[in-house]
């Protein structure tokens, strides 16, 4: 009884002493970040870090179809702090265990609402909090991002033309616009992760995280200034079947409410991404921290690897006595070569299935899958189905449970291309059915990831990226180089990237043409093999055709022995849009891996890292003529220097692998 009283009486207390305050605090572990919630008319947060102003004054509110305004005039009656350090251990991850260490504020509002701030030594996280019971609609979220002064940023625009209503159908793929704020186009809604560069060398990074039953963040400089504001995809209220081949629904009107809410939740954290340097980008575990924890009791059979992949190479084999297709000869030779390199998996992409009805039980004639299985099983491979968003969604349960029955092992998911709120369910739903089923991921013509590959480790994959695949059809003026330089400190951020590499087709600067049957990239050889470390990819391509790999062995092997998933990753060093130098360990083998610009580049790589019972290094470099021959490479052994200094030269446009094991 007296216990009871007493935590009454410290509830009272702190009700009272904070019900004056204008300003809450929270500051990360390492005193360095700080966010500061003032509380007047109108709920705003600032971030600071050290004597930087990372963000100003910024409004924030949640607007409901009662008439309530969350966050306009709030009254505060309670806050609570708590210190966190744990470790979470990752059953899928580019490491196996991740410090979570953290300062948390919770602050509960008059109304039965709340906000939640985690602050990470890396950056700030808040979150609206909803303790109403009873259903309501969502109108608007406020956020409008205020900076001090008109800096540079990079960002992603939507590519799709037309009103902010067209453009909400998009694909979720660019590269990046380079300016200032206030110059960015109004006509464009910009998708999230984006990056702005500060004073003194920092940088933030704007995401989001645990986006669930929510429409995903939308940015915009409406205004032309130094304001980035948010905008959300409203709720679908009529869609038709259409788009590519019938498999996706188009929205035809839409709801005066970007979502509904039946009871207590937590919406989306908004993530601010601190760096001093831009390597600490390139192994940022903040969004993998702030989603959910797993929902799948056991993980033991989710299997990350490989795939022998034929859609990129165009199902373009040679040196056989068939005619290549979407026929079971043609599969049964991308399983012969995947079993010898050892790869995991071969994927069906789209053709195996009836064309324009949206039905994954109508496989053509051509295609035996209960046969295709049989032979994957007897040498190791398993298969993969393509599938577009409208034939998964109207038969769900149904198609999973069929092909997970058959012995099929996952589902590579295509054309979503919204993220209002019934896309992101379908999500989730897609992730807990297929996991139910044991059935793997690969969520292509997907928004990027945030979160949902901790919640449920099965989705080893998200695209939302501007791949490889680009490749088949861009014209030179696309910067594949650069991009590739700049996607490991932005789009790399929020999570895994299903971007295809795999080129052995490779074009130095000035030779590249798009061809979609036997399509190249853009860059030297060992660019691409050293995608296979810099990018992190549980579920990753081998895009180009296995007899193209036949004659390139040397570097088949090294890429079919790179691990997918990994126990420990540093960011070494890099410059976004520069270059990018990332080392992963698997076990006892180190690999780093190296990707410059267009500019020729001499790098030092500091290998201190490594213990003193390493002693030689397996290094592939771009030959003495890869600046005009991009295949050109060479593959040496050599001791580990003894000050651990290793220098490397990189051609225009190329990279490096090293593999270093006990």
């Amino acid at each position: 009884m007296k216990e009871t009283l007493l935590s009454f009486v410290m509830i009272a207390a702190t009700i009272v002493s904070v019900g004056a305050q204008k300003k809450v605090e929270v500051v990360s572990p390492d005193g360095k970040l700080k966010a500061t919630f003032e509380i007047g008319k109108q709920l705003t947060y600032t971030i600071t870090h050290g004597e930087d102003t990372i963000v100003t004054a910024s409004p924030i509110s949640m607007t409901l179809n009662t008439g309530e305004v969350w966050g306009k005039q709030p009254q505060l009656k309670k806050t609570e702090r708590k210190s966190i350090k744990e470790t979470i251990t990752a059953p899928i991850y580019k490491k196996t265990n991740i410090n979570d260490e953290y300062n948390l504020l919770n602050l509960t509002f008059k109304g039965n609402w709340g906000i939640s701030v985690r602050a990470y030594n890396e950056g700030i996280a808040y979150r609206f909090r909803n303790f109403k019971k009873e259903p309501f609609m969502v109108e608007n979220e406020t956020i409008a991002i205020h900076f001090d002064k008109d800096y540079k940023a990079y960002v992603p625009y939507v590519k799709k033309e037309g009103t902010f209503e067209q453009q909400f159908f998009n694909s979720f793929e660019n590269v990046y616009t380079y300016g200032n704020i206030s110059q960015l186009d109004k006509s464009k809604l910009i998708f999230l992760p984006i990056v702005i560069e500060l004073d003194n060398g920092k940088k933030v990074c704007f995401t989001e995280a645990d986006l669930e039953s929510y429409p995903g963040l939308y940015l915009n400089n409406a205004d032309g200034n130094t304001v980035l504001k948010g905008i959300f995809a409203p709720y679908p209220k009529t869609t038709k079947q259409g788009g590519h081949n019938m498999l996706q629904q188009l929205v035809t009107e839409r709801e005066p409410y970007i979502a509904k809410v039946s009871d207590t939740r937590n919406f989306p954290w908004r993530v601010a991404i601190v760096s001093t340097s831009d390597k600490e980008l390139a192994d940022c575990d903040m969004v993998y921290k702030l989603g959910a924890p797993s929902r799948i009791e056991s993980t033991d059979w989710i299997k990350p690897g490989k795939v022998a992949w034929e859609w990129w190479n165009d199902w373009n084999i040679y040196n056989v006595d068939f005619k290549s297709g979407i026929n079971n000869e043609t599969y049964k030779y991308y399983i012969d070569f995947a079993s010898r390199n050892g790869i995991e998996y071969i994927i069906l992409d789209e053709g195996w299935s009836v064309n324009k009805k949206a039905d994954l039980m109508q496989v053509i004639n051509e295609i035996d899958i209960p046969e295709l299985i049989r032979y994957g099983k007897e040498r190791n491979v398993g298969i993969i189905l393509w599938g577009g968003y409208e034939a998964l969604r109207k038969d769900m349960e149904n198609v999973c449970r069929h092909y997970s029955q058959m012995g099929v092992k996952g589902f590579k998911v295509d054309f979503m291309d919204r993220d209002d709120q019934e896309m992101v369910d379908f999500m989730y739903k897609m992730a807990e059915t297929a996991a139910r089923y044991h059935l793997v991921l690969d969520m292509h013509g997907a928004y990027k990831p945030t979160g949902i590959q901790r919640t449920y480790p099965n989705v080893l994959n998200n695209e939302g990226v501007n791949g490889l695949e680009q490749a088949k059809w861009s014209p030179a003026s696309l910067d594949m180089v650069e991009y590739d330089v700049t996607i490991p400190f932005i789009r790399m951020v929020a999570g895994p990237m299903d971007y295809t590499q795999g080129a052995m087709r490779n074009a130095s600067k000035g030779n590249y043409v798009p061809i979609n049957s036997e399509p190249m990239s853009q860059g030297t050889r060992c660019r691409q093999l050293a995608t296979y470390v810099i990018f992190e990819s549980p579920l990753n391509m081998l895009c180009d055709s296995p007899s193209n790999y036949e004659n390139e062995k040397e570097c088949l092997d090294l890429i079919a022995k790179i691990p997918v998933t990994w126990d420990e990753t540093i960011a070494l060093d890099g410059k976004i849009g520069d270059y990018v130098v990332i080392a992963r360990r698997k076990g006892n083998d180190w690999y780093i891996g190296g990707l410059t610009d267009w500019s020729a580049r001499d790098m030092e790589i500091d290998l201190s890292f490594l213990e003193d019972d390493y002693k030689q290094l397996t290094l592939y470099r771009d030959g003495i003529n890869a600046h005009r021959a991009g295949r050109d490479y060479k593959k040496e052994t050599i001791a580990i220097p003894t000050d651990k200094k290793c220098k490397i030269h990189l051609a225009p446009g190329g990279g490096f692998v090293i593999k270093a094991t006990k």
